[in-house]
């Protein structure tokens, strides 16, 4: 167990110190409070266009991030042989792979929570179509500016990781500053009794992709990773219109029952149009989805285990 914990903490850190990391949460901050500005375009639905595209933004780079961890946390230490390393003192593989799937899902929670966080601030500053709350925009980068010169700061007086003291800024900042935001402005219309359950799916739909990514993480590298997961969210999206279909073939119906039941059905994760309807999400669907994203899970986590059981590391190391 204490191995299990220290492989999953030091994969939560090498997850965080990447740069790459950084850079893909510091756009997806940018892009959610920019957002609002597009609120001129529409009428009256500021909100709703705010929402769908700082949850889609949320998806997709979190869809990038948990591909980009998973490769440098585990591919690039099979390639350099630290996987080898480990696994020769008393560590199982199956301990190992598991570890490593903890780690970057904590990863993947902390820059789906930052994420969210900003969403709750740019409905803030949208809240007049035509009388944007300035102020509100404006702290909103100064605390990002704020959070950067703190990690130049630590990286420089103490030597400490520029992007992971940056993140863990951010971590306390943004979601402090929503807060008093939410508190201090008057008449914000912001519908918090349907939008926490969605996104509370959304850390849900990340951390299912990041189990995916770490079991191909195992055998491929970063690019064929990112290019099966990006065809898995597509393929996950329109699943229900694929192969959620009976026909007169019983070998068509039990492919596409098959494949029906192995893609992730990404709308099960997507609630704008509930959202939009101004429907209340039932607490029951959240724990059936969360059910649902417990065994899809497992069942990546056993499927990880078995393709790394059986991997030669040696081999991987010597390149």
């Amino acid at each position: 167990m204490f191995n299990f914990f220290h492989i999953a903490k030091n994969t939560f850190r090498e997850s965080l110190r990447e740069p790459i990391f950084f850079i893909l949460l510091l756009t997806a901050l940018i892009l959610i409070a920019h957002f609002p500005s597009m609120s001129l375009f529409v009428f009256r639905e500021q909100i709703k266009l705010v929402v769908d595209s700082a949850m889609a933004t949320t998806l997709v780079f979190g869809l990038f991030a948990a591909v980009l961890c998973a490769s440098h946390t585990v591919s690039r230490e099979m390639r350099n042989g630290t996987a080898l390393l480990l696994l020769s003192k008393p560590v199982y593989r199956s301990s190992f792979i598991l570890a490593k799937i903890a780690g970057i899902i904590a990863a993947l929670t902390l820059f789906v929570f930052i994420c969210n966080s900003a969403t709750l601030t740019a409905i803030i500053i949208a809240k007049d179509q035509f009388n944007m709350n300035m102020i509100a925009y404006y702290i909103f980068f100064a605390v990002i500016v704020g959070c950067t010169i703190f990690g130049l700061v630590c990286n420089y007086m103490q030597g400490k990781s520029f992007s992971s003291s940056t993140i863990m800024a951010m971590l306390v900042t943004i979601p402090l500053m929503t807060v008093v935001l939410t508190f201090t402005n008057e008449h914000v219309d912001v519908p918090f009794a349907a939008l926490f359950p969605a996104l509370l799916l959304l850390f849900m739909a990340v951390a299912t992709m990041g189990t995916i990514t770490v079991a191909i993480a195992s055998r491929l590298d970063m690019v064929a990773n990112l290019s099966i997961c990006t065809a898995i969210f597509f393929l996950g999206l329109i699943s229900s219109y694929l192969f959620n279909n009976q026909s007169d073939s019983q070998l068509l119906n039990f492919i596409n029952s098959s494949m029906y039941a192995l893609l992730p059905n990404w709308q099960f994760f997507w609630l704008a149009d509930a959202l939009a309807s101004q429907q209340q999400i039932p607490t029951s669907y959240v724990l059936w989805t969360l059910l649902y994203t417990l065994l899809y899970m497992l069942m990546c986590s056993i499927w990880a285990i078995v393709m790394f059981q059986n991997l030669e590391l040696a081999k991987d190391s010597t390149n």
